[in-house]
């Protein structure tokens, strides 16, 4: 097949190659050369122009001035079905007008066989993590297997500008890992919903890395034991691809680069995610210390106030997870440290605030503010003292990460190198009533019969984030520079369908919930917050 710019380029180098004697002709030979196979790639199609420049030359996507995907646009979207068996991974990007099944491809049988099957509907390799591993991908119950691969068979389209080309970035399990191993690693921080994403980074990851602990070796476990991701030391991407020069996305000699650690980095010691189990932004002794200081009409003389039930909370101190986020190599490599709770503020745990006669966790209303005599009860009391936590909360991180940054910045770092440390805080996601009844996903978000513990409380827990850090209009800036709220929970709310077996909570690895919030959150971390700050 003939390009007429490639039979250009040819014809133009014979009077070059007669100059080859001379340095100068050899330099114009080389020049053409790369010329020549430029327009040979780019013609054929195998190569577009954009791919030959390198990523570190491009305009950062997300860059000021650049097209965003913001959270309320990536939530703004719909979910789009298509079938397993045409999806090549687990973060599919399709577009929902153009694409139609081939229905003259062979339809595999869908009967499910056992719950190694979900890995097969997920289009997962595999995961690295061995907590209740059947249970995660929700085939721990051979009653509900009807039920599949239809919840796996969904993929979220993003709305606004995340369709576009320079929109939300392609998830890319290469650049993923790169970007961990070398821009710093994830700690997550948050109650066992937030356990279930970190499982599900274990399968998205996977091959790559490795999890502990290894739950195989024991029946034994507390649920707040500390579980980590490291980097696989059998990985091809610790290797140079010297095979695949001119391929898509690898044009210009850039084969695939193998992942460089930073000095200090240990393979079997510095975790690229990490997941610690904390319900409660706080230690249950620091909770009931601030709110005997910002709430004193509990504690009147002659009543007896207790503000925690008989609940289990599995919960640390900030100074705790601050220490473990900000340990140096070979321990810890830590930028992004990523939180979500709120399925633990209930009347029911937060026992002070319940009603006697309203029941443990149905939503009451009083009128007004706390005063020295009357403390409000129910959940606007406990909204209040909700609010009045993450505040602190969100200062205290923030004034962490500005004494970090000013003792280390540019330390150890050759110029330019230099990431700030971000926190992320992912809207709350609360259940469904009757979710195993639904084998589908909702078109809008399902309203709630029984409100079943906080469930119907939900949104103004988040909404409470949501007003504590919006970009402050008047000032111009955000009030806290390095913490972010992202409301990305429609997507999960409109998946009555995809939950765990045991309860209409938790939801199951691999139906795109999870999956694309760990998508999103690397999007924002490394493309979102570059625009924010520009």
């Amino acid at each position: 097949m003939s390009h007429p710019r490639l039979d250009r380029a040819i014809n133009q180098m014979h009077p070059i190659m007669g100059r080859l004697r001379t340095r100068r002709g050899f330099f114009v030979a080389v020049t053409f050369s790369i010329v020549l196979i430029f327009l040979y790639t780019t013609a054929s199609g195998s190569v577009s122009p954009s791919e030959w420049v390198p990523d570190s030359l491009r305009f950062s996507k997300g860059g000021s001035g650049a097209a965003s995907c913001t959270p309320q646009e990536y939530a703004q979207g719909k979910w789009v079905y298509r079938p397993y068996w045409t999806r090549p991974g687990p973060l599919t990007k399709t577009d929902p007008v153009n694409f139609k099944v081939d229905e003259s491809l062979p339809h595999p049988n869908i009967n499910m066989t056992g719950p190694e099957s979900v890995l097969k509907y997920a289009r997962f390799e595999g995961c690295a993590s061995s907590r209740e591993f059947h249970w995660h991908l929700a085939g721990d119950n051979e009653g509900q297997f009807d039920r599949f691969p239809g919840p796996l068979e969904w993929e979220w389209v993003p709305g606004g500008n995340c369709g576009k080309e320079d929109g939300l970035r392609e998830w890319n399990v290469e650049d993923v890992l790169r970007e961990l191993v070398e821009g710093g690693g994830w700690l997550l921080v948050g109650d066992s919903v937030t356990e279930n994403q970190f499982y599900s980074i274990s399968c998205l990851l996977y091959p790559h890395v490795i999890a502990t602990p290894d739950y195989t070796l024991s029946q034994w476990w507390e649920r707040d034991w500390p579980q980590n991701l490291y980097l696989n030391p059998e990985s091809p991407l610790l290797k140079d691809d010297d095979t695949v020069l001119l391929t898509k996305h690898k044009a210009a000699g850039q084969g695939r680069r193998k992942i460089t650690p930073p000095p200090g980095f240990n393979i079997t010691s510095t975790p690229l995610v990490t997941f610690r189990r904390v319900d409660l932004f706080y230690s249950e002794a620091e909770l009931k210390e601030m709110h005997r200081e910002l709430h004193p009409e509990f504690y009147t003389e002659g009543k007896e106030f207790v503000l925690f039930g008989d609940e289990v909370n599995y919960t640390l101190s900030p100074d705790v997870y601050l220490d473990i986020f900000f340990k140096p190599l070979p321990e810890g490599n830590y930028k992004t440290l990523i939180t979500s709770s709120a399925g633990h503020w209930t009347t029911n745990n937060f026992h002070g605030y319940h009603r006697e006669s309203e029941g443990a966790d149905v939503a009451t209303s009083t009128t007004g503010l706390a005063d020295s005599k009357n403390p409000v009860m129910g959940y606007d009391g406990l909204l209040q003292f909700y609010g009045e936590v993450v505040e602190r909360w969100a200062n205290k991180i923030q004034d962490a990460f500005d004494v970090h940054m000013g003792k280390t910045k540019g330390a150890g770092y050759p110029p330019g190198r230099e990431k700030e440390p971000q926190a992320i805080v992912r809207a709350y996601l609360p259940g469904h009533e009757d979710c195993h009844k639904i084998r589908q996903p909702a078109t809008t978000i399902p309203n709630y019969t029984w409100n079943w513990w906080n469930w119907g409380e939900i949104w103004k827990f988040n909404r409470i984030w949501e007003n504590l850090l919006k970009l402050n209009e008047k000032a111009g800036a955000k009030p806290f520079k390095n913490v972010h709220f992202l409301r990305i929970d429609r997507p999960g709310r409109l998946r009555p369908d995809a939950h765990a077996t045991g309860d209409c909570l938790h939801i199951m690895a691999g139906a795109g919930v999870m999956e694309g919030w760990t998508h999103y959150i690397w999007h924002y971390v490394s493309r979102e917050v570059q625009r924010l700050t520009a």
